[in-house]
C-alpha cells in the first residue's frame, strides 16, 4: 500500500477502520516529546538482545550466544508468520530476513555482519536471542510465552542476573540455555522440558534447523566461520 497522508484538519481520523491495513502508522515530530535524546544518539550498548517469535515452539525462550552465533541469527533474521498476520498464512510459516529488517539492508548481509562483530569485540557485548514465540507445542497447541517471563528474562539479561547461573546446551541448535532465571519457572526455560513428547519436540527442532541451513547456503561464502553456528550438534 501506498502511504496515505491525511489532512486532520478537514478529516478526523477514524484509527478503526481497517479497509486500508490492519496495520496502522502515526508519524509525528520529535518536538512533540519530552525526555529525547535529540541527536538521535546514543553511547555503545554493552547488551544486544535479539528477538524472535517461533511459531513452532522449540527455540528456547532465552539463549546467550557466542559471538558466531550472534552473526549467525542476525544474518538469518528468523522469525515466524502465524494466521492474522498476512493476508492466505493459515499454518505457522518460517521467514528469514536478513538482519532481521532485509527490505531495508542495502548492502550485502556480510558486511554488516562484519560490522556486529567489530562492534561486539571492541565493547565486549553480551548478545542474547529472545524468543517471545510458542512454548510446549506449536502454534494452535503450545500457548505464547507469558509477557511477564519475556520481561523478567530481558530484564535479568541486562542487569547481569543470568551471568551467575547454571547454563545448559541446547540439543539440536546448540544454544547456551540458562537453568534459572529470577520471575521465570525453571522448566519454562528449556522447551523441550514443556513439551509432552521429548522426541515430538525434537523432530520439529531438526525440522526447523533444516530451514535455517537451506536459508543460509546464501551466505557460506560471506561469511565461512559462522555457517556452522546455528545448529551444530544436528548438522
Amino acid at each position: 500500500l501506498e502511504n496515505v497522508v491525511i489532512d486532520v484538519s478537514t478529516h478526523q481520523p477514524d484509527f478503526d477502520d481497517v479497509t486500508l491495513s490492519e496495520n496502522g502508522r502515526v508519524a509525528y515530530p520529535l518536538s512533540m516529546l519530552e525526555n529525547v535524546e535529540r541527536s538521535g544518539r546514543g553511547g555503545h550498548p554493552r547488551t544486544i538482545i535479539m528477538l524472535t517469535a517461533d511459531a513452532f515452539g522449540v527455540l528456547p525462550p532465552i539463549s546467550r550466544l557466542t559471538i558466531s552465533q550472534a552473526l549467525y541469527h542476525f544474518v538469518s533474521g528468523y522469525t515466524a508468520k502465524v494466521a492474522g498476520t498476512e493476508r492466505g498464512v493459515t499454518l505457522p510459516t518460517a521467514t528469514f530476513s536478513t538482519c532481521f529488517g532485509a527490505p531495508f539492508m542495502m548492502l550485502h548481509p556480510g558486511r554488516y555482519a562484519a560490522l556486529l562483530h567489530e562492534r561486539i569485540v571492541a565493547h565486549d557485548v553480551n548478545v542474547w536471542l529472545v524468543n517471545t514465540g510458542w512454548s510446549g507445542g506449536a502454534y494452535g497447541v503450545g500457548t505464547r510465552m507469558a509477557l511477564r517471563h519475556t520481561r523478567a528474562m530481558v530484564s535479568a539479561a541486562i542487569d547481569g542476573a543470568l551471568a551467575t547461573v547454571d547454563y545448559q546446551i541446547d540439543p539440536v541448535f546448540g544454544l547456551s540455555m540458562p537453568t534459572s532465571c529470577p520471575g521465570v519457572p525453571s522448566r519454562v526455560l528449556n522447551p523441550q522440558s514443556v513439551w509432552q513428547s521429548a522426541d515430538t519436540w525434537r523432530e520439529a527442532a531438526e525440522a526447523l534447523a533444516t530451514q535455517f541451513h537451506v536459508n543460509f547456503r546464501q551466505f557460506d561464502d560471506a561469511v565461512p566461520h559462522v555457517a556452522l553456528a546455528g545448529a551444530p550438534l544436528y548438522k
